[in-house]
C-alpha cells in the first residue's frame, strides 16, 4: 500500500519530514526510527498497521529528508522531540507511540515532555545510556558502550566514517556484520555517521531522572531482544523497574536489530499490544 509525505505549515528546515499510510481512520500511530536509519524502517508496520489505525514514520534530525542539526550546540532529546512537534500535533489527537534504539529514547523524551498527547508507549530498547551512568557507571555494560561511544567519536574525529560504521554495526549486530554488507550499505550508514557524535551525546549526557519516568502513567510495552548487547538490555531492564504500568516481553533469539531482522515478530507483538488496549478502552 502506497505512502505518502505529510507537509506541515512549519519550514522544511526546521521540521520533520513524516511518512503515512494513506488510510486516515484509527488512531494515530507514530513510529521514531533507531540512529543510522529512516521512517522507511517502520515501512512493514505502517503498512500492516493501516487498516485499523493512523500509523505515521517520521525521520528524526539528520535522517531520510529532515534537516541535519545544526543547532551551533550539542543536539539533545528534546531537540529532537522539538523537530518532531509539528508532526506530532498535526495528528490531531493522543496518539500511540513506537520507538526502536535511539528512537525508542525520543519517543521517551516525547512521553515525557508531552505526556498528555501519548495515549500508550512502545519501545524496542531505548539507549538512554544516561541511566546507566547514573545507576553504576563501572558496571560492566556501562564501560562496555562507553568504550563503543569513544572508540565510534575517534574514528569520526579522524575523518575515518567507514571505521566507525564498522565499529557501530559489529557492536549492535555481530562480528563481521559490517564487511558482509553491500557497499552501498556501507557507504549509507558511513554517511549516518556525521551525526552519531550528537546522537551519543543525547542518550550520555542528558538527564533523564527515573523520577520522572516513573511518573509515566500511559501504558507501556518494553520489547527486549535475548541476543542483544548487555548494555541496551541493561537499559531496558531499569526502565521495566520504573515505569508504572509497563508489560516486558523478550524475544528469543532476537537481538538489538530486531525491528528490521525480525520485523515479522516484533511488528506482530505491536499490533496486539494496540489492539488489546482499543479492547481495553
Amino acid at each position: 500500500m502506497p505512502w505518502h509525505t505529510v507537509e506541515t505549515e512549519v519550514p522544511r528546515a526546521t521540521r520533520s519530514v513524516a511518512y503515512a499510510h494513506h488510510t486516515e481512520t484509527g488512531d494515530p500511530v507514530v513510529c521514531i526510527h533507531a540512529s543510522a536509519s529512516s521512517a522507511t524502517q517502520w515501512m512493514s508496520l505502517v503498512d500492516r498497521l493501516g487498516d485499523r489505525h493512523r500509523p505515521l514514520a517520521v525521520d528524526l534530525h539528520g535522517a531520510g529528508r529532515s534537516p541535519s542539526w545544526r543547532g551551533g550546540r550539542p543536539l539533545t532529546l528534546a531537540d529532537e522531540v522539538a523537530l518532531l512537534e509539528p508532526a506530532l500535533a498535526a495528528t490531531g489527537a493522543r496518539f500511540h507511540l513506537v520507538g526502536h534504539s535511539y528512537g525508542a529514547a525520543v519517543a521517551l523524551k516525547v512521553a515525557l515532555m508531552h505526556p498528555h498527547w501519548v495515549a500508550s508507549l512502545t519501545v524496542f530498547e531505548p539507549v538512554l545510556f544516561s541511566l546507566l551512568m547514573t545507576d553504576d557507571p563501572e558496571r560492566p555494560a556501562a564501560r562496555e558502550i562507553g568504550a563503543v561511544r569513544a572508540d565510534t567519536s575517534a574514528a569520526i574525529d579522524r575523518g575515518d566514517l567507514h571505521g566507525a560504521g564498522a565499529r557501530f554495526v559489529d557492536y549492535w549486530t555481530g562480528a563481521g556484520t559490517w564487511a558482509a554488507m553491500s557497499e552501498r550499505r556501507r557507504a549509507a550508514i558511513a554517511a549516518a555517521m556525521s551525526g552519531l557524535k550528537d546522537q551519543w551525546h543525547a542518550v550520555f549526557e542528558e538527564p533523564t531522572p527515573r523520577a520522572a519516568l516513573a511518573r509515566l502513567d500511559m501504558p507501556a510495552l518494553c520489547l527486549i531482544g535475548g541476543r542483544s548487547p548487555e548494555s541496551s538490555r541493561s537499559v531496558s531492564r531499569l526502565l521495566v523497574k520504573t515505569l508504572p504500568r509497563v508489560m516486558a516481553v523478550e524475544l528469543e533469539g532476537v537481538g538489538h536489530m530486531g525491528p528490521v531482522t525480525h520485523a515479522e515478530r516484533v511488528n506482530a507483538l505491536i499490533e496486539q499490544h494496540l489492539e488489546g488496549l482499543a479492547r481495553r478502552f
